[in-house]
């Protein structure tokens, strides 16, 4: 661990460099679950006092963004803005004047998300099994949970669907993947309808908003996440369709799409005018084959921190520029190797 003060480092820092940013993942980063990890609280308020630009890169999701910041400020008292957070579906809101009809996947937040983003006609799961109960007969979602989350909705078998969003993690996987291939095997995206021709082009698109086979939430053994419900999607996919694997579009850390994004956001947030992010970037992450590797591939600097994913020893599928034990010795090691 380091022992020196990082504010009284950072005094004799701020010198040396002043072209830098950071850019931090989330779970297993600052927090587990909606417990902050120690450091996490102290490294952030010594970048705002320091007027160190950051902002959050996270592959969870599922409520809007002045939501989660206002929860994660709250949790680690440090004030954080809604301009200073990509969510895994952030970048969906530019999807929403090419897709007028979406089914939604995620909790029952995620209709409010794609309303506010805004699609028109957003279709959560609960709603087709209200509309028939056997479209997914082993579902979880029944009684006063259906009643509370679905909608009566009216048109949901007469217009087409446009795509499948899949905005975060699923809390219901086989009545939500039964729904999903129904819509990709359709006949153009019609419910109640199967297209005679298998193809590798589903009926309608779908977009996964990330990739991680396994995220960290303070359990012991680290949890399955899309990435998981992805490869399943993809496989009855493949069984139904005479093995032809599924296009499919996918958002999220390690793509290039969210670091594009992230990059555009950091450098609003840094104030420049025109916006452009900070001549050195910090990707501070737990999980090498998202965080890192991606902040690698975008040529980006990177702090592996031994508090989420990553375990020592772990295969890495690239070097980071920091190995650090906690968020605020990602801080204090990178300013002071900027320095240099």
């Amino acid at each position: 661990m380091l022992r020196f003060s990082p504010f009284k480092c950072l005094q004799r820092i701020r010198r040396l460099s002043t072209d830098v940013g950071f850019v931090f993942d989330i779970d297993g980063v600052l927090l587990h679950g909606e417990k902050p990890i120690p450091g996490a609280a102290e490294a952030l308020k010594l970048l705002s006092h320091e007027n160190v630009p950051f902002i959050l890169l996270t592959n969870g999701g599922g409520k809007l963004e002045a939501q989660r910041t206002a929860q994660i400020s709250k949790i680690l008292d440090v004030d954080i803005r809604p301009q200073q957070i990509v969510q895994s579906h952030t970048p969906y809101q530019a999807l929403a004047d090419k897709y007028r009809k979406v089914l939604a996947i995620g909790p029952s937040t995620v209709r409010d998300v794609a309303e506010q983003y805004g699609f028109r006609d957003v279709v959560r799961p609960a709603d087709v099994i209200l509309y028939n109960r056997l479209a997914a007969p082993f579902t979880s979602l029944t009684g006063q949970r259906l009643a509370r989350e679905a909608r009566e909705n009216p048109d949901i078998a007469l217009t087409p669907f446009d795509a499948v969003l899949v905005f975060t993690e699923s809390p219901d996987w086989g009545g939500d993947i039964q729904l999903i291939c129904d819509l990709l095997c359709s006949e153009r995206g019609r419910l109640n309808t199967r297209r005679d021709t298998p193809s590798h082009t589903p009926s309608v698109p779908i977009y996964f908003s990330n990739n991680d086979l396994l995220w960290s939430n303070g359990f012991p053994v680290n949890r399955f996440g899309q990435g998981a419900f992805r490869m399943l999607v993809e496989r009855l996919y493949g069984e139904l369709n005479a093995g032809y694997s599924l296009a499919h579009t996918t958002y999220g850390k390690p793509n290039r799409i969210a670091y594009d994004y992230a990059a555009r956001v950091l450098g609003a947030w840094s104030g420049r005018q025109p916006a452009q992010p900070p001549a050195t970037v910090y990707m501070v992450g737990d999980n090498p084959h998202s965080d890192i590797i991606g902040a690698y591939n975008y040529g980006w600097n990177s702090c592996l921190v031994r508090t989420g994913v990553y375990r020592d020893g772990d295969p890495l599928p690239c070097q980071p520029t920091l190995v650090v034990d906690s968020a605020l010795d990602a801080v204090t090691a990178a300013l002071r190797h900027t320095s240099h």
